[in-house]
C-alpha cells in the first residue's frame, strides 16, 4: 500500500469509478511504487497486458476500482480490493489497496480513497477489511489509524527488496455483522481441492 499522506481534506476530492481510460495512469502509479517504494513487495513493473488481465478481474468479479482526478484527465490516485485469501469462510474479508500519485500526496486523496472505498464495502455487505502495510510506511498506518482500523498482527521479515527484509503489518477494520447462515457443508461448497493446505 502506497505512502497515501495525511494531510488535507478529503471533502475537497471527488471520488468516482475509474474507468478504462484510467487503466494506463493506474499502471504507471503501480510502476512507480514497484520501482520505487516497499508498499508493493514486487520486482519487476506492470505490462499493460498484465494490467489488461487485472482490469478484467476486477470487473468480472464486480469489484469496485475508486479514483480521483486531481486536475481533468489526471488520476491522483485509485482504491480497490481483492480477495483475502482464497478459501470459502474468508469470502466476507478482503484486503484493499490505496495509491497515490506522488505528485498528489499530503493533500487529503489517500483520505478520500479510502473512505469512499469503506462506504463500499459496507454497501456491499463485506465483513472485513484487511491492509497489509510494509511496517515503515507511516503515512499509510496513520491514515488507517484515523480511519478506525486496528492494527492485528505484523510479520517479521515477511518480504525481501532494496537489499533489506521487510515488516509487514496488518490492520483490519471490522464493518458490521456476519451472515445469517453459513453455506452448507461438502465438497461443492468447500471449493477447495482434496487435499488442498491452508
Amino acid at each position: 500500500m502506497a505512502d497515501t499522506g495525511t494531510g488535507g481534506g478529503a471533502a475537497a476530492w471527488a471520488v468516482v469509478p475509474c474507468g478504462a481510460r484510467h487503466l494506463e495512469a493506474i499502471r504507471a502509479i503501480y510502476n512507480h511504487e514497484i520501482a520505487h517504494t516497499t508498499a508493493l513487495y514486487e520486482y519487476e513493473p506492470r505490462s499493460a497486458e498484465v494490467m489488461a488481465a487485472w482490469w478484467a478481474a476486477k470487473h468480472a468479479a464486480g469489484v469496485p476500482v475508486l479514483g480521483v482526478e486531481g486536475e481533468p484527465g489526471v488520476l491522483a490516485g485509485f482504491a480497490s480490493w481483492g480477495p483475502f485469501r482464497p478459501f470459502p469462510a474468508y469470502l466476507h474479508t478482503v484486503e484493499h489497496s490505496v495509491y497515490v500519485d506522488r505528485r498528489f500526496r499530503d493533500r487529503g486523496v489517500g483520505r478520500a480513497l479510502l473512505e469512499a472505498l469503506v462506504d463500499a464495502a459496507r454497501g456491499r455487505g463485506l465483513h472485513v477489511m484487511v491492509g497489509v502495510i510494509d511496517a515503515a510506511n507511516a503515512a499509510s498506518i496513520a491514515l488507517h489509524r484515523r480511519l478506525g482500523f486496528e492494527h492485528c498482527g505484523t510479520v517479521r521479515e515477511a518480504g525481501f527488496k532494496f537489499g533489506r527484509w521487510l515488516d509487514v503489518d496488518y490492520w483490519q477494520l471490522v464493518l458490521g455483522g456476519p451472515p445469517s447462515a453459513e453455506p452448507p457443508i461438502g465438497p461443492a461448497a468447500a471449493g477447495t481441492p482434496s487435499g488442498s493446505r491452508g
